[in-house]
């Protein structure tokens, strides 16, 4: 039992000092102009989040065979989720991204999901926004941007409040994931250290406040009101997860599928009433052009990214339209399989968003905010080693090495 909750610690005093080095002068931890630092600066800053990994697994190792106390578990999650809150805006800029869409809408008159930040050079989020969505709209469901909206008026002119408000609201999500997994668990001391004491999650949620962690989040708390038997309140928060981002509608499928392969319920009054309210909201406040969404969506999942699939057999050197269609497949038989075991009653979401990550183009070290909270959830052990496997492969994405 000692010999876990060392390991536990081990992760949260290696997270604190990788999160401390983001208070050096010039630390290339930090966004600026628009993008990361240069290549090859932050050496100290990989090595310490790798040797946390590592105490994370010899962590997770050992709670196998024994069972401490699962309040200290949990503390210790906690612990290790928040304290990169500490540090400034870690390895990414989408916060600031955030921000500039909700000044849009909230301060600047105009429609997110219309007008470009480009068309705003006003706004104080200008010089900070990624350079890579300046002249895009945004493409998050309008629950997450009316969500910005607030943020970016209580922010004001203040780069540093936008980034902490969106860090906050990170490490609220997946500590509220962690209590989640917790309850619902056969070993939940196990499933609260698989979640919390992910040193990757921490330095990329409350370190760089991405809204992937309300996606995971909501979709563990759905998994666990599920199990407690609040259909109608999980059919609610799957609804609210798909409009902050479009992915959890592959989960809430599978979810359906599995629950009236069982004669249970599938909340679906929840689901309609969370659907609708946030469709009006969004409505009252975009009008129809938030479906519009779908078009930048649609161009975004078009993009690759290194750590992607089919970028790694192009550079194998297999062509580019061989690699997409190679992913494409994968995913549509995967999916189908998982289809077929939701029909018998095993919907395996956390298979489900490993195979999302495996076969996406467009693959972001933060896309394990859901794939970590749902490999926990489903005690798994196929789905918990591909979210640990994800977990390792991306660990050095985004850090300037």
């Amino acid at each position: 039992m000692k010999r876990a909750l060392a390991a536990g610690a081990a992760v949260l005093v290696l997270v604190a000092g990788a999160s401390a080095l983001a208070w050096q002068d010039g630390s290339p931890l930090v966004p600026r102009d628009g993008g990361t630092a240069e290549q090859g600066t932050a050496w100290p800053f990989a090595i310490l989040l790798a040797a946390a990994f590592v105490a994370y697994v010899v962590g997770l190792v050992t709670l196998r065979r024994v069972t401490p106390p699962r309040r200290w578990v949990i503390a210790l999650a906690v612990a290790i989720q928040l304290v990169p809150l500490a540090a400034p805006l870690l390895l990414s800029t989408d916060a600031w991204t955030y921000w500039g869409y909700g000044w849009i809408g909230a301060e600047g008159g105009g429609n997110p999901y219309v007008d470009p930040p480009a068309d705003f050079p006003q706004s104080p989020a200008a010089s900070y926004l990624g350079a890579d969505w300046q002249d895009r709209t945004t493409v998050y469901g309008p629950a997450f941007t009316l969500l910005s909206e607030p943020v970016a008026v209580v922010s004001g002119d203040s780069s540093d409040v936008a980034a902490w408000s969106f860090k906050t609201l990170a490490a609220v999500a997946i500590v509220v994931a962690v209590v989640a997994v917790a309850r619902v668990a056969a070993r939940p001391a196990l499933a609260a250290a698989f979640v919390g004491w992910n040193p990757v999650l921490a330095v990329h949620l409350a370190g760089g406040g991405h809204n992937d962690a309300l996606v995971g989040g909501l979709a563990a708390l759905a998994v666990a009101l599920a199990v407690r038997r609040r259909n109608d309140l999980a059919g609610a928060a799957w609804a609210l997860a798909a409009f902050v981002k479009w992915v959890p509608l592959v989960f809430l499928v599978l979810t359906t599928i599995a629950a009236r392969a069982r004669g249970k319920a599938t909340g679906w009054r929840g689901i309609a009433v969370a659907a609708l309210g946030a469709a009006a909201l969004g409505t009252w406040a975009y009008g129809l052009d938030w479906l519009r969404v779908l078009g930048p969506l649609a161009e975004n999942a078009a993009l690759e990214t290194s750590y992607a699939l089919p970028a790694r057999l192009e550079q194998l050197g297999v062509p580019d339209g061989v690699a997409f269609g190679l992913a494409v497949t994968a995913a549509a038989a995967g999916l189908l399989v998982l289809a077929l075991g939701a029909h018998r009653g095993e919907p395996r979401l956390g298979r489900a968003a490993c195979l999302l990550l495996l076969t996406t183009p467009y693959l972001a070290v933060w896309y394990l905010a859901w794939a970590v909270p749902l490999a926990a959830a489903d005690e798994d052990r196929l789905a918990r080693f591909g979210a640990l496997v994800l977990t390792a492969y991306l660990l050095p994405q985004t850090i300037p090495l």
